[in-house]
């Protein structure tokens, strides 16, 4: 059956090759003021007969039919000005196209504007937000944040309060691929959540996928959030700042040498700590200071060394950590609490001729995380030491090709192989104890693991006609460990029919596999997420995603409105056992999870835009259901998934009061995420040492439980609003951003826990039968105001 679908495609491809022999007029489409490329544009005739889309690196190619006549061309983009010009395709001709900032507020806010409409006949399920709109919506401090810009849209939801985590579709936060420069992120939130690790100062363009996946996206479950760091003014040097009640930051970028090669360079910082620690410190009467901090370091080089070749070298670090010190006459107490990512890339483009481009890249991306705590003891001659640290982490190693390949309008062919070589430390434990000249060191945990991650995909692009657009392909990977070596076959497929010039009809079907599992741990006061890879006894997880969508654009491109409806099963799930809140070094980490699970989520999304004038914005819904099902975990049968959401609205509305104020607000609701509750207790046993210790023999109680997540919370919903006041200076511009998170103070819950409460007699004695147990809910974010400042310059 694979060999004679490659036949099909292969015959397919040589067919549309023949039926029309054209010439080709291609180049890059750029940023006038900057330089930088712009992916996604689109290139099209004056009669719109002909078009083409600059790919991720902003290279186009446009087949015409040759001819002595004028004929006029046109480059377009989302918050540009079109640009155009006229020439006689009688030969092969390289025309490059620079775009200039249209620079006003009610351009597109989600990409839907009518000259994107060649690109999305060519995709589905895709969410694309400018990043030069996401500073309009309400943030807390001022802070700007692409993911929590994308929790907005349908079929995307936050999980807690607050939380810049992903869950996408039913699929759980490990099931998003998050790359920047084409490299993975393992770890994407900061401040237990509350902020993401991806800095909108440095970011040039972002795209999520969460369904129909072309052939070229593999490696997870649920989606693709797919960053582009900016490459560096090649014009001229330009920078920002802010300082805002959450951190602060600074980006600066200009040319090395004008229109040749450029550097880009941003830093952000949260800055309480330094004037936290030396307070607690001073405040405190045993010596006790605390201390908590994360960071963000984004840097990029970008080299064009002739019309044909272009270098990329990127680079990010970030982390977070968290610092305890005390000090007392004899004891002298740390702790040490560090997690973070540190990434690179290097990418070579290449053109060879006019119709093969061609992608090299190579990278290396680290998650860790270590804990420390030590302990020194020291009274007159006596002294002791003692430590322990706990590792966990991941290192990946790659390489791989990406090749564009443009027959003609009707036919383009992608193709690509990718070979990852995976280093995973799932958890360490370390002891060392040193009593005068009596030493102990010893370390326990999961034995580190290797593993080998390779993939080949072909991809094809096919128009027929100018309605009927289909993208089918197939994705083959491959997983080795000693002993056992996987291999799955992900046939892809997408298709896009054009009722009418403003209406589009479409479907897909996308198979996908995964080759590592993320085990996060209950615990609230600490990072806790575990990679670990496939195994003998745990294998791949994989997913089977239908889905199929209507879009309409009406009123000139001022509304659009679209509906999708899809069905996903996923298999080879794993989770913590029952009684399992973390996974400890005493055992291998395999005997702590449950494997072979099961998942399920069907949904509807609709979303209406409004794209255009002085007020903007939208309006997300989504219905959706998503279960798990284990062999070991409530008896057997499927229960709902820990953030299943049932409805999840999202009202976004932008307005432009004046030139210089900008409002926005945001309003959401979601019905509340389900979770277990006691539904009744029961007298154990006492231990015989208690007897013996204790003559009141105090009772313990175990509590009854009814089926897993059977219980739901209350309905979770809130209103943010934002203010910017911008003003032109001397050297650049300047923003007052005023935000309000939570305006009328919804006191949303976070967790629940149930609370006993007796009474007692005047002798301090409890009066029976008083005992009384409630269900009490915890809230943590209430009505915050907060502010921050910019400079551009």
């Amino acid at each position: 059956m694979i060999k004679r679908f490659i036949i099909f495609m292969s015959l397919f491809g040589l067919f549309a090759y023949g039926y029309s022999q054209k010439i080709s007029i291609s180049g890059y489409v750029k940023d006038a003021a900057s330089g930088e490329i712009i992916a996604g544009a689109t290139v099209t005739t004056d009669d719109h007969l002909n078009y083409a889309i600059s790919n991720s690196y902003g290279y186009y190619i446009l087949t015409l039919n040759q001819s002595k006549d004028s004929v006029k061309i046109q480059a377009s983009f989302v918050g540009f000005s079109p640009s155009s010009l006229s020439l006689t395709p009688y030969q092969n001709l390289k025309v490059d196209f620079a775009l200039k900032s249209s620079n006003i507020l009610d351009e597109v806010i989600v990409s839907a504007e009518r000259t994107t409409t060649y690109e999305k006949r060519k995709e589905m399920s895709v969410v694309t937000v400018p990043i030069s709109k996401v500073a309009a919506i309400p943030s807390l401090g001022g802070e700007s944040d692409v993911l929590k810009t994308l929790q907005l849209m349908p079929g995307i939801q936050s999980g807690n309060e607050a939380s810049s985590g992903l869950y996408v579709r039913g699929g759980s936060p490990d099931q998003n691929l998050m790359v920047i420069d084409d490299a993975p992120v393992y770890y994407v939130n900061h401040l237990g959540g509350f902020v993401s690790t991806f800095n909108s100062d440095a970011i040039n363009s972002m795209k999520l996928v969460k369904g129909g996946f072309p052939a070229h996206y593999g490696s997870r479950l649920s989606s693709v959030v797919d960053i582009k760091m900016k490459e560096g003014n090649m014009k001229e040097f330009h920078g920002n700042a802010m300082i805002g009640m959450i951190a602060s930051k600074i980006m600066i970028e200009g040319p090395i040498k004008k229109d040749t090669n450029s550097y880009m360079i941003s830093l952000r910082r949260f800055m309480y700590d330094l004037i936290i620690r030396p307070l607690t410190k001073a405040t405190s009467f045993n010596g006790t200071s605390i201390g908590y901090n994360f960071y963000d370091l984004n840097a990029k080089i970008n080299h064009i060394i002739s019309p044909k070749d272009r270098l990329y070298l990127s680079f990010y670090t970030g982390g977070d950590k968290i610092l305890s010190r005390q000090k007392t006459q004899t004891d002298l107490n740390k702790m040490t609490l560090e997690w973070g990512n540190i990434l690179g890339s290097f990418r070579w483009n290449h053109l060879y001729g006019d119709r093969l481009f061609s992608n090299l890249t190579l990278y290396s991306t680290r998650y860790r995380l270590a804990n420390d705590f030590t302990n020194t003891f020291t009274h007159n001659s006596i002294k002791e030491k003692t430590s322990m640290s706990y590792w966990s982490g991941i290192v990946d190693l790659s390489l791989k090709a990406d090749f564009d390949y443009f027959f003609n309008q009707n036919y383009k062919v992608k193709f690509g192989a990718t070979t990852i070589f995976h280093y995973f430390n799932p958890n360490t434990t370390s002891y060392q104890s040193v009593e005068n000249s009596a030493a102990v060191d010893t370390s326990f945990g999961s034995r580190k693991q290797n593993g080998l991650e390779n993939a080949v995909y072909l991809e094809n692009e096919i128009s027929i006609g100018t309605r009927l657009f289909i993208n089918f392909g197939f994705r083959g990977t491959n997983y080795r460990i000693p002993n056992r070596n996987y291999f799955s076959f992900e046939p892809r497929f997408l298709t896009t029919f054009m009722i009418t010039e403003n209406t589009l009809l479409k479907a897909s079907y996308s198979s996908m596999n995964q080759y590592i599992h993320l085990l996060t741990g209950s615990s609230p006061n600490m990072q806790n997420d575990i990679w670990v890879p496939v195994t003998g006894a745990v294998a791949p997880s994989l997913s089977k995603q239908y889905a199929i969508g209507l879009e309409k654009t009406f009123r000139n491109g001022m509304y659009e409105i679209s509906f999708e409806g899809y069905y996903k099963t996923m298999n080879n799930l794993i989770t913590y056992k029952d009684g399992v809140a973390i996974l400890s070094s005493a055992s291998d980490w395999q005997t702590q999870v449950e494997t072979n699970g099961k998942g399920k989520s069907y949904g509807l999304e609709c979303l209406l835009q409004k794209t255009k004038g002085s007020a903007t914005g939208w309006i997300a819904y989504t219905y959706s259901k998503a279960t798990r099902q284990f062999e070991n975990k409530n008896y057997g049968k499927p229960y709902p998934f820990k953030y299943d959401r049932t409805h999840d609205i999202s009202i976004v509305y932008l307005q432009k009061i004046k030139r210089n104020i900008q409002f926005s607000a945001t309003w959401v609701y979601g019905t509340g995420n389900p979770f277990t509750l006691a539904v009744g207790k029961y007298k154990m046993m006492p231990e015989v040492i208690n007897e013996l210790i204790n003559e009141s023999n105090y009772l313990n109680y175990g509590q009854v439980y009814n089926d897993l997540n059977s219980y739901r919370m209350r309905a979770y919903h809130k209103l943010d609003v934002g203010i910017n006041f911008i003003k032109k200076v001397k050297r650049g511009e300047r923003i007052w951003n005023i935000s309000i998170y939570n305006l009328y103070n919804r006191q949303n819950p976070y967790y629940y826990y149930l609370d006993t409460t007796v009474q007692y007699d005047q002798k301090g004695m409890e009066i029976p039968g008083s005992a009384k147990t409630v269900l009490k809910q915890q809230s943590y974010f209430p009505i915050i105001p907060s502010f921050s400042y910019s400079l551009k310059f």
